[in-house]
């Protein structure tokens, strides 16, 4: 089975604004190249994403922030949307195909076309809430991915699972009480952006951490408390918010995970995929900042997307 892997060249083009900015177009570069020289290009089959519209953004945005960021594009130089998230003329074609890519990716696997799907995207979207570009942050991908499987092809249960080492706060925003989202966020506790530990929603399942948890350490709460719940919840679409910055060797944050994990996780999220949502599986790319780890921690996850039955 081939894995839809879904990303545009646009995205190459976004920058915050400093060379040493981390969230820069080299992160897809490693994955490109490491996918290649490991293989996994020939078991993908590669889509051009199509563009957001504004009615897409609407869905999970306040229409007032989606204009303003919009009329934040400058024709040359940089704009700040907040203290780390840039815009450059490009940035907002960028941020359109990301979404776009989420939406297409959700297409793919409603119309049986690929029942696993990766969208190798930026900016990333797990902070963006409502009304605020936040952590290198303007739209958010997967929400606007799982609002668009809710309101074109009227999917009541889609599961949300995010572990990226911090907490996806935008998307707990923007899901909070909806009782057809299950939102699930491993994070680093106490750490940036400092929320989700005291979240006491019904529909929320955050797993917050210490700094210096592993993978075995990881499993164990995952298979206590996300796995049994999901299982409840039986999700028609499974969606991933896909941060590699949990990484041992990603000094973004102070989680030891490695590729064995990821392959893990994806492997059991797969399964829950095929128990109860016909397999139908979209991941979105988050954080990942050490171009290696990132490489290898992709390709690790699109293989096991690629060879799951």
């Amino acid at each position: 089975m081939t894995v839809a892997v879904i990303t545009h060249s646009h995205c190459h083009l976004h920058d915050n604004g400093s060379p040493y900015h981390p969230e820069c177009a080299e992160r897809l570069d490693a994955i490109n190249n490491r996918m290649i020289m490991s293989g996994v290009d020939w078991i993908s089959r590669h889509y051009d994403s199509h563009c957001a519209e504004r009615e897409h953004l609407v869905r999970v945005h306040d229409a007032e922030y989606v204009d303003r960021v919009f009329a934040s594009v400058p024709t040359e130089g940089f704009a700040m949307l907040d203290g780390d998230t840039g815009l450059n003329p490009h940035s907002l074609d960028a941020a359109l195909h990301a979404a776009g890519a989420a939406i297409m990716a959700v297409d793919l696997v409603m119309a049986g076309s690929h029942k696993h799907t990766f969208c190798a995207i930026r900016p990333p979207g797990h902070h963006a809430g409502r009304s605020q570009a936040a952590g290198f942050c303007i739209f958010n991908n997967v929400a606007v991915g799982a609002a668009h499987a809710m309101e074109v092809y009227g999917i009541e249960r889609v599961v949300i699972i995010d572990f990226d080492v911090h907490h996806g706060d935008g998307t707990e925003e923007i899901f909070s009480g909806n009782d057809k989202v299950m939102f699930c966020s491993s994070f680093q506790h106490p750490f940036y952006p400092y929320t989700g530990a005291d979240t006491n929603v019904p529909n929320i399942f955050n797993l917050p951490l210490p700094a210096g948890t592993g993978g075995a350490a990881w499993r164990e709460a995952i298979e206590t408390h996300w796995l049994p719940a999901m299982r409840d919840f039986k999700p028609e679409l499974v969606m991933i918010s896909a941060g590699f910055d949990s990484h041992l060797e990603d000094d973004m944050g102070n989680f030891n995970l490695v590729e064995r994990d990821y392959i893990w996780i994806t492997k059991e999220l797969c399964q829950i995929a095929k128990e109860f949502a016909g397999g139908r599986l979209v991941s979105c790319l988050e954080g990942g900042y050490e171009l290696s780890p990132l490489g290898r921690s992709v390709t690790a996850h699109i293989k096991e997307l690629a060879e799951f039955h």
